[in-house]
């Protein structure tokens, strides 16, 4: 077993404040200096004591780790609690929101479709709707009335929704009166869209006919053998979930989802997340032209940070092009010292999540936390498994990385 080396995130007592109000340890090590760390590290046991230190060292309630290479599952693990206050473990199979990670899991879903050929990456959304998309102003099915007037919708393709090269806002709720708008030509620019998987779900349900939810369940998780992951809550849930926890500690509930959302709906474990990252990874249930597809670089990224998507539109960093990085189909990619990597994150007040792989050693790393406090450790153990693959952690996270 190799000796595992670290100059990771600790406490030293004081705090800085963040963009978001948080107060996050002056001591957290940032990504540059987390380089030191020795690479590829397969003892397990060691790296577990080391991310419980962590996890102390910064007071994060619960998180959890599946570490996959090429075919097999290496590592599955989780620690703190899913409930503090009713001492509540967490479980490798306890529910947890996936946040965003559903939109890797539905773009695959999207790539099967095109290997069937029941959808184009290339063919405009108009060729798939029986009406002209501002014509649809059910909100139960997606109000795109706003859209009236402006035809840069018949640009749109399946590939733009799922690059993030749509030109629309990451959620109409950003929006002055809530109403959808191009902020630049689909297509030549990448700015988070969760609008656009919206749309692409609306595409699939109405245009083809075909239920998100089922081909979800049969393409996805029955295909990968994930029972306890769901779109759609369920009620069997109930008994075994986490709850959150926000950046200064304050409990949040795991509320129940209704409603079916390819831009984040799905609850999974971390048991399940392992499956799905490694029937991904190794491409099951796609062909190879898809499967290489589905993390090919497409749209070059040169913003100071991913968020807040519009409002970074104009900024220029080299943090971006220093690594080549771009967004993919569902997933960014960029280039690291063995080649290509690629990673799909989730977030929300009480959730910080991210798997990241390394496609040419076909290794990956999945980080599920229902305290978004996580993520501030996130940097060091990613590198403890995969090396320093210079992921661009500020760009990403720039409240807690930013300099």
């Amino acid at each position: 077993m190799k000796k595992l080396t670290l100059f990771a995130a600790t406490v030293l007592g004081a705090c800085a404040p963040t963009l978001l109000g948080a107060c996050v340890p002056t001591g957290v090590t940032s990504p540059a200096a987390i380089a030191q760390v020795s690479p590829m590290i397969d003892d397990y046991a060691a790296l577990d004591t080391r991310i419980e230190e962590l996890m102390a060292a910064n007071d994060v309630k619960g998180m959890a780790i599946a570490i996959i290479d090429r075919d097999e599952i290496r590592h599955v693990r989780a620690f703190g609690h899913a409930n503090v206050e009713k001492h509540v473990p967490l479980e490798t199979d306890t529910i947890m929101y996936a946040a965003s990670i559903t939109k890797a899991a539905f773009t695959y879903m999207v790539l099967q479709l095109v290997d069937e050929g029941k959808i184009d990456l290339d063919t405009p959304i108009s060729e798939y709707l029986a009406r002209p998309l501002p014509e649809y102003s059910d909100e139960d099915q997606g109000d795109w009335s706003s859209l009236e007037g402006d035809e840069e919708w018949r640009l749109l393709t399946p590939r733009m929704l799922l690059n993030h090269s749509s030109g629309l806002a990451n959620l109409r709720w950003f929006e002055p009166d809530h109403d959808m708008s191009f902020h630049f030509t689909p297509g030549t620019a990448y700015a988070y869209s969760g609008e656009g998987f919206y749309l692409l779900q609306f595409v699939i349900e109405e245009g083809l006919g075909l239920n998100v939810k089922d081909e979800m369940q049969r393409r996805i998780f029955d295909r990968f053998g994930m029972p306890n992951t769901s779109m759609q809550w369920r009620e069997d849930f109930a008994s075994h979930l986490a709850d959150g926890y926000t950046s200064d500690g304050s409990f949040v509930p795991h509320d129940a989802r209704s409603g079916v959302s390819a831009s984040g709906s799905m609850d999974t474990t971390i048991a399940d997340q392992a499956q799905m990252w490694r029937g991904m990874l190794m491409g099951r249930g796609l062909s190879e032209e898809m499967r290489a597809e589905w993390t090919r670089p497409e749209v070059p990224i040169s913003t100071k940070s991913k968020f807040p998507t519009i409002e970074v539109l104009d900024t220029y960093d080299t943090i971006g092009p220093d690594v080549h990085l771009a967004g993919g189909l569902g997933v960014d990619t960029w280039e690291g010292p063995s080649g290509q990597f690629f990673a799909k994150g989730g977030h929300n007040d009480w959730t910080g999540n991210i798997a990241q792989c390394d496609e040419a050693r076909k290794r990956c790393v999945v980080l599920l936390g229902n305290d978004v406090r996580a993520e501030r450790i996130y940097p060091a153990i990613v590198t403890m498994v995969l090396g320093d693959n210079r992921y661009p952690w500020r760009w990403t996270y720039p409240e807690l990385f930013g300099t």
